[in-house]
């Protein structure tokens, strides 16, 4: 008899799990375990068309000192932004998130924050309201508030433009994730099925490794995710989620202290969709997304990041 509840309870537990999401992978980069070989000369010093700057591959990762390619397409940055504060372990904020705001795939894209939203997270991430990034948390409880600010009214200053191109596919380039997170053409090259992810990748890989702003990135998409995408954004779906432009305005460029979303990295919208949902991130900012997400699956969050990622921000 005791072995039947047993078996009972296993069927209850399996059921469980089996009923809760998967976590997608796929939105959370992180760097593979085998990379493949780099023939990378590390003193070959790199330049840009039209830039004064040369540096080399350590120059460009160095955390305290963000390439400072093209001054002329931004606002002057402000200490915190090109430099960060290497006594208390502040990385530059230009390092990830680029001195346009733009980011990458596995950052965000700042640029055109209202800047006491951008303040909220800051705080989020130093009390620990919002997690998923550790790099974030760290800096989150070690940058002051004068830095904070400094920050927030640099990116709030920059204007966001056009740094995504969403294309509906079958089949994607091989892939993989390189050192720092970045998700790069596989060297060995050939095309794999895109399956239900979001794969998001350089358009000129060498200027994005190069942290040069003047080139962004194409995210892949299974066929029919932005129609799909719309009808839950604009629509709701049928109950299933609200409209969006509710908060974030009838173009989705933002409302008040509400961001913008349109044109934005499509896996980074998955990534705060899915954290919002298992309450990773919640705090005051994030209690009215919590009925938004309910009832998401996680291809429902892919097709609705695929959809705002294709608008112009």
């Amino acid at each position: 008899m005791n072995n039947i509840y047993f078996i009972l309870l296993l069927v209850l537990v399996s059921t469980h799990v089996t009923a809760q999401q998967q976590k997608p992978a796929w939105a959370f980069p992180t760097t593979d375990k085998v990379l493949p070989p780099s023939n990378e000369d590390p003193n070959k010093v790199w330049t840009a068309p039209g830039s004064a700057l040369s540096v080399t591959r350590a120059q460009i990762n160095d955390r305290y000192n963000t390439p400072n390619w093209f001054p002329d397409m931004y606002p002057p940055m402000p200490k915190i932004v090109q430099f960060g504060n290497q006594e208390t372990e502040v990385r530059a904020c230009g390092l990830c998130h680029l001195p346009t705001g733009t980011g990458h795939d596995e950052s965000a894209y700042v640029a055109g924050l209202p800047i006491d939203y951008f303040m909220r997270q800051m705080v989020d991430y130093k009390n620990g309201d919002r997690k998923g990034s550790g790099t974030m948390i760290r800096i989150g409880k070690a940058i002051t508030d004068e830095e904070m600010r400094s920050a927030a009214e640099y990116f709030a200053s920059v204007q966001p433009r056009p740094w995504i191109r969403v294309v509906e596919t079958d089949t994607v380039p091989k892939t993989y994730v390189a050192r720092g997170n970045k998700r790069l053409l596989h060297p060995d090259g050939g095309t794999e099925p895109i399956g239900k992810r979001i794969i998001e990748v350089p358009e000129d890989e060498e200027i994005v490794l190069n942290r040069d702003p003047r080139s962004g990135f194409v995210a892949y998409v299974p066929m029919g995710s932005i129609d799909k995408g719309k009808e839950l954004a604009i629509t709701g779906g049928a109950g299933k989620t609200i409209n969006c432009a509710i908060c974030h305005g009838q173009t989705l460029l933002g409302l008040g202290d509400v961001p913008a979303i349109a044109g934005r990295h499509p896996n980074y919208i998955v990534r705060q969709l899915w954290s919002i949902q298992q309450g990773d991130r919640v705090g005051n900012s994030n209690l009215l997304m919590k009925q938004v997400v309910e009832k998401l699956s996680v291809d429902d969050m892919l097709a609705i990041a695929a959809y705002v990622a294709s608008l112009t921000p």
